[in-house]
């Protein structure tokens, strides 16, 4: 089953990442509570490139492949992403809207390694999750984002 199996979010910048069971998603602003949530109405307006930051997604696949290949126990949340989902193509909803749960969202952009992630956990971030750290994406629809909420594409 494609479902959201873990939620992070941190309070602030260079905040290690905080397992949520629950959280409340804005429409045009992100994660309640996340560093990148914006509760300013003017947001939502702005053309969704601009949005991109709302929401970051990952794989658990990909943190399980990456882990199995350089022997490491890096948790999900160690990559720094407030949506872990299984059974899901994040690459494949750049441009797509898809659901969690009851809420919509707009995938953006693949969301690349960075050289703030590679000194936070491991330089190896750099070339072996390129086009495989995450999924950029901005929220259309509030609601209560669950662990375990399944996804559906919208068509």
């Amino acid at each position: 089953m494609s479902n959201v199996l873990a939620i992070f979010t941190s309070p602030v910048r260079a905040a290690a990442p905080v397992s949520q069971r629950q959280v409340s998603v804005l429409a045009g602003a992100g994660i309640a509570g996340d560093r990148y949530c914006n509760t300013q109405a003017s947001f939502f307006e702005r053309p969704l490139q601009e949005r991109a930051t709302e929401v970051t997604l990952i794989e658990a696949e990909a943190v399980d492949t990456f882990n199995q290949a350089f022997g490491l126990t890096l948790g999900y949340g160690d990559l720094r992403r407030n949506i872990v989902t299984r059974g899901v193509n994040l690459n494949a909803l750049a441009g797509q809207r898809f659901r969690l749960g009851a809420i919509e969202f707009e995938g953006i952009e693949l969301c690349e390694p960075c050289s703030s992630l590679a000194r936070r956990v491991t330089l190896l971030v750099l070339p072996h999750l390129l086009h495989r750290a995450g999924l950029r994406a901005a929220v259309i629809s509030s609601g209560e984002l669950l662990v375990g909420d399944t996804f559906s594409l919208n068509i």
